[in-house]
C-alpha cells in the first residue's frame, strides 16, 4: 500500500458520498466531493509515475474506483432526470460489455489484458466533465437543460467509440490467441 494506492482508495470512499449528497439535494456539496474525486483520479496516477510507485494492486484499483464513481453518479443523475436516460443506458452498457468480455475470456481460459487506451481517456474526460455541468447546472442554475443535452451527444459518440475500439482487439485477441 502506498499513498497513490490510498488516494485511489480514497476515491472509492466518495462515490457513495456524491450519491448520497446528490438524493439529499445538497448539490452544491455533491459539486465539491465528485470534483475532489475527479481530481484525485488525475492526482493517483501523476503520483505513481513521478514516484515511481506503480503497483499491480494500483492498476487495479484505479479503474475499479473510476467505475464505481462514474456510473454511481450517472445512475444517480439519470434516475433524477438530470441527464437523459439514454445516455446513462449508453455508459453502462459499454462499461458492462468490456467487464462481460474479460469475464468471458477468463472464464474460456485466454484472460486479456486491458490497458487503457487514448479514446478511453478522452472518454473518461468527457464523461466526467458532463457530470460536472450537470452538477454545476443543479447546484447554481448556470447551465440549460438544452445545453445538457447537446453535450450528451458527444460523450456518447466517445463511449460508443471506445467501447468498438476495446471489444475490436477483444476479438483480435480471442481470434489469434490459443490457451
Amino acid at each position: 500500500m502506498n499513498i497513490p494506492n490510498l488516494i485511489t482508495l480514497f476515491r472509492m470512499f466518495l462515490a457513495p458520498l456524491v450519491v448520497w449528497l446528490l438524493i439529499g439535494a445538497e448539490y452544491q456539496l455533491a459539486l465539491l466531493v465528485f470534483c475532489l474525486a475527479a481530481a484525485s483520479d488525475a492526482a493517483d496516477g501523476w503520483l505513481a509515475r513521478i514516484t515511481n510507485s506503480k503497483t499491480e494492486l494500483g492498476t487495479h484499483l484505479d479503474p475499479l474506483a473510476d467505475k464505481l464513481l462514474l456510473i454511481s453518479t450517472y445512475l444517480t443523475l439519470g434516475v433524477s432526470k438530470s441527464i437523459p436516460a439514454w445516455l446513462v443506458i449508453t455508459v453502462i452498457s459499454r462499461d458492462v460489455l468490456i467487464l462481460g468480455g474479460l469475464l468471458l475470456a477468463w472464464f474460456m481460459g485466454n484472460p486479456v489484458e486491458i490497458r487503457p487506451i487514448m479514446i478511453s481517456k478522452a472518454n473518461t474526460l468527457a464523461q466526467i466533465s458532463l457530470l460536472i455541468l450537470a452538477l454545476v447546472q443543479l447546484a447554481f442554475g448556470l447551465i440549460g437543460a438544452q445545453f445538457l443535452n447537446l453535450a450528451a451527444y458527444p460523450v456518447a459518440a466517445l463511449t460508443v467509440a471506445s467501447g468498438m475500439a476495446y471489444l475490436k482487439g477483444w476479438f483480435s485477441h480471442m481470434s489469434t490467441s490459443n490457451p
